[in-house]
């Protein structure tokens, strides 16, 4: 319980500072919103449905992420600008950390349902229906910046955040599938000991 209440102060706290002073109003909403969302839903269930630590951390890690690019826009987090200066990059790449995460963090999250509410039995298709809803939620996150970009012309546009790469819907659903994979290769076995406690 004290882990649970630790994160959710943690969640509070970086909430809190995302939306003082952010650089765009309206970005950050629009950037924040899927953690209010989400946070919303895991307190409803809460009582009905417990995640594990592990991935109620790393959902955590993820609302963090997207705090940090709601209060500066994805496309101007300062640390990040410091790495494009460096290595001489072309734009801002934060918006991959957000992608990769996009994968990386509902991978596991999914993982852990499927698992606990035994939705597949064929286990030689697990974890390829896993990376596939991730791409699915990726590519419906693709739709819905290019639709609010559409609906709000110029107010949208650091919220879409492609810095002028034409190919940034694309290599943000491939970040978003290497992030599944990866979070399946890397923490699976690590889900199960916190499943097996159960």
């Amino acid at each position: 319980m004290k882990s649970i209440n630790l994160m959710l102060l943690t969640f509070i706290g970086f909430f809190s500072w995302s939306i003082i002073n952010p650089k765009e109003g309206f970005t950050c909403f629009l950037e924040i919103i899927p953690a209010i969302i989400g946070f919303a839903i895991l307190l409803a269930t809460y009582n009905k449905f417990r995640f594990t630590n592990f991935t109620y951390f790393l959902i955590l890690i993820h609302c963090i992420i997207l705090f940090i690019g709601g209060h500066y826009t994805y496309a101007e987090v300062p640390f990040f600008d410091t790495i494009k200066e460096t290595f001489h990059q072309s734009r801002n790449n934060y918006d991959k950390v957000g992608h990769f995460a996009q994968g990386f963090i509902p991978a596991m999250i999914i993982r852990e349902l499927f698992i606990r509410k035994k939705v597949i039995a064929n286990k030689q298709f697990f974890n390829f229906i896993i990376v596939c809803i991730c791409l699915a939620i990726s590519a419906a996150y693709e739709w819905i910046e290019w639709f609010v970009s559409l609906a709000t012309g110029e107010g949208g546009d650091a919220f879409l955040g492609t810095q002028g790469d034409v190919w940034d819907t694309q290599s943000d659903m491939l970040f978003a599938t290497i992030g599944a994979v990866l979070a399946l290769i890397l923490l699976s076995k690590t889900q199960d000991k916190y499943l097996q406690k159960l």
